[in-house]
Order: C-alpha cells, then sequence, then structure tokens
C-alpha cells in the first residue's frame, strides 16, 4: 500500500518528509484548518521530487479557485473534503490538467450510505474513506473499517481516519485489494502541522 501524509506545513518539516518519499504528501488549502497551508511559499511544493504526488486538499471551495492553486503549486492531486457534488466533480475535471488526480473524501460512520457514492464513480480516480468529524478530518479518531464491508464499488480508495504507529498490525491484515494507500497525519504530530519524521519513517518500512 502507498502511503500519504497530509496536513504539512513547515518547510522545513517538509524537506524532511521528502526525503522518506512518501507517495503523496499532502497540503491542507482550507482556511478553517489548523494545519492550513496557503502561506506556504509555492516554490518549496514545486521542488518536492516527482515520485512525491503534491496533493492539495480543499473543502468546498470555488473550482476556480482550485485550478489557480493547482497551478501555482503545480499540484500532482486534488482532494475534496467537502461536501462537493458528482456534478462538481466532472465541472473540475475540465478545467485542471489531465495528469491530475481527483480524490473524493467521504466521512465514514454507522449511518453512512455507500450507495452514494454510485454517481461519484465516474467522476474522480479515487474515495477516501475517513471518520465522520465536523472539522473534515485530522481529527486522530478512527472509524470501525468493518463498515468498508458495505463497499461494493470496484474504485480503489485511501484509508484514513486515525491511523497512527499502532495501527500497523492491523493494517498489515487488510487484503482489500481495492485499499489503494493509506494516509496519515494528526497521530503522527508533534503539534498541529509538524510531523514526527522518527515515528513515519519507521512506519513507511514496515508498511
Amino acid at each position: 500500500m502507498k502511503l500519504k501524509v497530509c496536513g504539512m506545513r513547515e518547510p522545513e518539516n517538509i524537506g524532511k518528509l521528502a526525503e522518506l518519499q512518501p507517495e503523496y504528501m499532502g497540503f491542507i488549502f482550507y482556511t478553517g484548518s489548523k494545519r492550513y497551508a496557503g502561506e506556504i511559499s509555492a516554490e518549496i511544493v514545486r521542488s518536492l521530487p516527482p515520485a512525491i504526488k503534491k496533493t492539495g486538499v480543499f473543502v468546498d471551495e470555488k473550482g476556480i479557485r482550485v485550478s489557480e492553486i493547482e497551478d501555482e503549486y503545480e499540484l500532482d492531486a486534488i482532494q475534496l473534503h467537502g461536501s462537493e457534488t458528482p456534478e462538481y466533480c466532472k465541472a473540475l475535471r475540465t478545467i485542471i490538467p489531465a495528469r491530475t488526480e481527483l480524490i473524493k473524501a467521504f466521512g465514514i460512520d454507522e449511518h453512512f450510505d455507500f450507495s452514494v457514492l454510485d454517481d461519484y464513480a465516474d467522476a474522480v480516480d479515487y474515495f477516501l474513506f475517513d471518520t465522520q468529524t465536523a472539522g473534515h478530518g485530522g481529527s486522530g479518531k478512527r472509524f470501525d473499517w468493518k463498515l468498508l464491508e458495505g463497499y461494493k464499488l470496484d474504485k480503489p480508495f485511501f484509508l484514513s481516519g486515525g491511523i497512527g504507529p499502532e495501527s500497523l498490525e492491523e493494517l498489515q491484515q487488510v487484503s482489500d485489494p481495492r485499499c489503494y494507500a493509506i494516509d496519515v497525519n494528526s497521530r503522527f504530530e508533534l503539534s498541529p502541522g509538524l510531523k514526527d519524521i522518527e515515528q513515519l519513517k519507521a512506519f513507511k518500512i514496515r508498511l
């Protein structure tokens, strides 16, 4: 499984994480987040190694603004973490480069209706399943992975929500071939936006 480290913000920390070469590095462009990355120099993000997919995270942002930020930071992937509709996703496709991956995040709890994903299947490249919270991710809380038994589509997904160093044993038992990547954030932090590089290094080696 591939690794996505989200919520990066501090330049030196970004550089050290880049040395570990996670497949994805996430930057949150949602002003309501404690990990808001909008003040990072675009040059820092653009200069990351090509093997790392630079991912911008947005919450109910205007499509044209998403496109502008994608262009400024030369993003490789866009993650939508709000209530964006299938129509929004399809419209966004027409104004971003074809190479840019589109990821749609959903908060999962025991009340989640997986049938709502059907209309998104042709509009996005991946789903991301996170814990249902009011804060649009980064809660450090985990949802019951057994709920994913209700997911019937073939679309690959990122698994997120409260995944930390102690989750390795359970992750190694995940056999769903659709689980494309693991997304980590707050459980590897020293403070919001500042990651524990040594913990991430040990985690990535064993993942």
